[in-house]
């Protein structure tokens, strides 16, 4: 049972390293661009790792 947590862990960890690695955008973070200012922020990509922590917190739980 702990292995199986170890092995969705680990690929929920890659999927997520990768995800910053090639700085992967999701349809609908906000991006604006003008002269000399960018702002940036991935609600999109938030939202996704809030529900991925909160699946792998209920697991842990679930374990104990």
């Amino acid at each position: 049972m702990i292995s199986n947590f170890l092995i969705l862990l680990g690929v929920v960890l890659i999927i997520f390293g990768l995800i910053l690695k090639f700085n992967f955008k999701l349809p609908g973070d906000i991006l604006i661009q003008k002269e000399n200012f960018t702002f940036y922020f991935p609600i999109v990509t938030s939202i996704v790792v809030s529900i991925l922590l909160t699946i792998i917190i209920s697991l842990i739980k679930k374990i104990k």
